[in-house]
């Protein structure tokens, strides 16, 4: 995937992109339709990234690292809203996975689980046992700007490529800000 209209961005050659994604990553990652970009790590997080770079939030996907409960059990699930979107963790997210109880991941587990940096986690690579819940609003997007595994690397592409993913659920997971901070 080309990215023309941002051509501040430092595109990693295909031949190279091995030397800046985690093996994990790599080998969940659609051969084609990927660009992959490295950034300064002080632009790593979703909102400095978006100033330097020009992407607005509403097309920079988060991947978030959920523990939940069900049927006794503890189980792990990845999540992917957009940086301009408050996920309803306790109304649409816990609904959707069935959990009787849910909170984010502690930063430790998250990197030992899924084996990136944090702050850098993606969809793509978490373990293939995880369900991976994408809000309906991520799919909407032309594009998004993803982690890549590490803070100094991200992913552009079409949303229509986490379809691929194992074990992926698509549903609407935000609360609806339109209607009064209402889940959508």
């Amino acid at each position: 995937m080309d990215a023309p209209h941002h051509p501040r961005l430092d595109i990693v050659p295909d031949a190279q992109r091995e030397h800046h994604v985690p093996h994990n990553v790599m080998a969940r990652l659609p051969a084609q339709g990927v660009t992959v970009f490295t950034v300064a790590d002080d632009a790593s997080d979703t909102a400095q990234f978006s100033e330097r770079y020009g992407f607005g939030l509403e097309d920079c996907a988060n991947t978030l690292v959920l523990r939940y409960k069900r049927d006794g059990a503890e189980h792990h699930a990845a999540v992917v809203t957009l940086g301009s979107r408050r996920l309803d963790v306790n109304g649409a997210v816990k609904a959707r996975l069935g959990a009787q109880r849910l909170s984010f991941a502690k930063r430790e587990q998250a990197v030992e689980l899924t084996g990136m940096e944090f702050g850098g986690i993606t969809a793509f690579g978490v373990p293939s046992d995880w369900i991976v819940l994408v809000d309906a609003a991520v799919m909407a997007r032309e594009r998004v700007v993803m982690g890549a595994g590490v803070r100094a690397t991200k992913l552009l592409l079409a949303p229509a490529l986490l379809e691929q993913l194992p074990n992926v659920d698509i549903a609407p997971l935000v609360f609806d800000e339109d209607a009064g901070g209402e889940a959508a």
